[in-house]
């Protein structure tokens, strides 16, 4: 366990390292931005620029009484948060594929693993003489199952069941 841990980490660290600078730059900027600071941070700005601005302040002369120049501010960070919320959110993806297709090709090693076992279990048994128990599941289970053969079956149900 801790030899899969350490090579994960590793894996991790590794990709880390090979990301560009565009990636960890929008991964910094999510990451702030996704942070408790960033919010305090733009509750002071928005606070104190509404208070300019509606003449609280004395001896502070309003720059934007409108209120347009605040508007447009925030319309054109909204538009770069998402963006970079994007780019990062299309990094973890790129990740979390990876991650399902190690998980998949991991199930289909023990899949064929544990059918070799069971079929040499039965024919121990045969062998020795033992009867099988008449469980229509262990011939289920004693057949070996075909990726393609699966993935087939799965698009062909999801075909059946699109409107």
């Amino acid at each position: 366990m801790k030899r899969n841990i350490a090579a994960l980490e590793a894996r991790r660290r590794g990709e880390e390292q090979r990301a560009s600078i565009q990636e960890k730059a929008a991964e910094a900027i999510t990451r702030f931005t996704g942070s408790m600071r960033f919010v305090y941070l733009h509750m002071l700005l928005f606070g104190a620029w509404v208070a300019i601005n509606l003449g609280v302040i004395p001896g502070v002369k309003p720059f934007d009484p409108t209120f347009v120049i605040l508007a447009t501010w925030a319309s054109v960070e909204a538009i770069f948060l998402s963006t970079f919320v994007l780019i990062s959110q299309n990094r973890a993806a790129a990740a979390a594929d990876k991650r399902a297709d190690l998980d998949l090709q991991i199930s289909l090693l023990a899949e064929h693993e544990i059918t070799k076992l069971v079929q040499l279990n039965l024919e121990l048994a045969q062998h020795l003489g033992i009867r099988k128990a008449g469980d229509p599941v262990l011939d289920d289970i004693a057949r070996d199952v075909a990726p393609e053969a699966v993935l087939d079956e799965i698009e062909q149900q999801d075909r059946r069941s699109e409107p």
